[in-house]
């Protein structure tokens, strides 16, 4: 633990975000915004109206909008906008469908209100232009490795959440294996931001995620989170997104819309462990446990 709080102490307290920065002398939370037909949790719920399906799904930005801004009133920190679902089994999504679903939103958002808006995407095209439209982060699950996605943000002032990823969102659940898991996460995540700083990206505009349930079975996802800390020693700050996952519903027997007090235990465990950022879709709910860990902390 006191090695622990010794990593958090020299993490850079700020993550940079273009012209905005992340304060992250405390877990700060974002809110997932998936303006999608099919996501896990919520697909579809976004949609400018009934009866669409995944190929005449369009976005209400309106209802995007809203549903940002209650987020922003329940503690967001960030706002993180998707338009291809990524989970296990998901079929890919054209560049242009995508462009057409998250650009609106973003651009809605930063005009409207004071909050980081960042975009889950692995797709070049839609960094650069999610970035015109005022974004200050990428979240890409494959850490930037498509053709040119290095340079895409590298040619911006955003920051890069860069995750871990065993194969690919339609086959990534199909018995992954790891020799140590740990160790593999790491010189993973360690490579990636070397590439990163190769290509001009700062590491005070890098995150890391360890990637929850992105080609990892039970057994590695909770092995995962119970040795979290040892990721610390990259030296960046950690993301952790558990929330309403199958690695949650499994161990708790309960269906997506009620595992909400499983993922608080996920949030606050995550944020015990050094996770800096907590992405989730209860922004509330899990703003105020956080509050009540961050009470704890101030006793230390």
């Amino acid at each position: 633990m006191v090695q622990q709080q010794s990593a958090l102490e020299n993490l850079a307290p700020r993550l940079l975000c273009g012209v905005r920065s992340l304060d992250l002398s405390s877990p700060r939370v974002m809110g997932i915004l998936n303006v999608t037909p099919d996501s896990f949790s919520d697909g579809g719920a976004l949609g400018a109206g009934a009866g669409s399906g995944s190929s005449g799904f369009s976005v209400s930005v309106d209802k995007a909008l809203r549903r940002a801004e209650r987020m922003c009133e329940d503690g967001a920190a960030i706002i993180d906008v998707g338009g291809e679902s990524t989970r296990p089994g998901a079929d890919a999504v054209p560049e242009q469908q995508e462009l057409d679903r998250v650009i609106p939103v973003i651009e809605a958002i930063t005009r409207h209100l004071d909050v980081i808006v960042s975009v889950d995407t692995s797709a070049p095209a839609v960094m650069r232009e999610a970035g015109l439209a005022g974004a200050g982060l990428v979240n890409d699950i494959r850490a930037l490795r498509r053709d040119g996605a290095l340079e895409a943000v590298a040619a911006t002032s955003m920051g890069v959440c860069l995750m871990h990823m065993q194969g690919e969102p339609g086959s990534m659940q199909r018995a992954p294996v790891y020799d140590d898991l740990i160790a593999e996460i790491l010189a993973f995540l360690v490579h990636r931001v070397a590439d990163c700083e190769r290509a001009g990206i700062a590491r005070a505009r890098i995150c890391l995620d360890p990637g929850f349930g992105f080609g990892k079975t039970l057994t590695h996802n909770y092995r995962l989170l119970h040795d979290m800390p040892q990721l610390l020693s990259a030296g960046l700050p950690l993301l952790a997104g558990l929330s309403r996952k199958s690695m949650i519903g499994n161990i708790v027997d309960r269906q997506l819309d009620d595992r909400l007090a499983g993922s608080l235990a996920a949030a606050v465990l995550a944020a015990m462990l050094g996770a800096r950022i907590i992405r989730v879709h209860d922004v509330a709910e899990t703003v105020d446990a956080l509050k009540v860990f961050q009470a704890m902390q101030s006793m230390s």
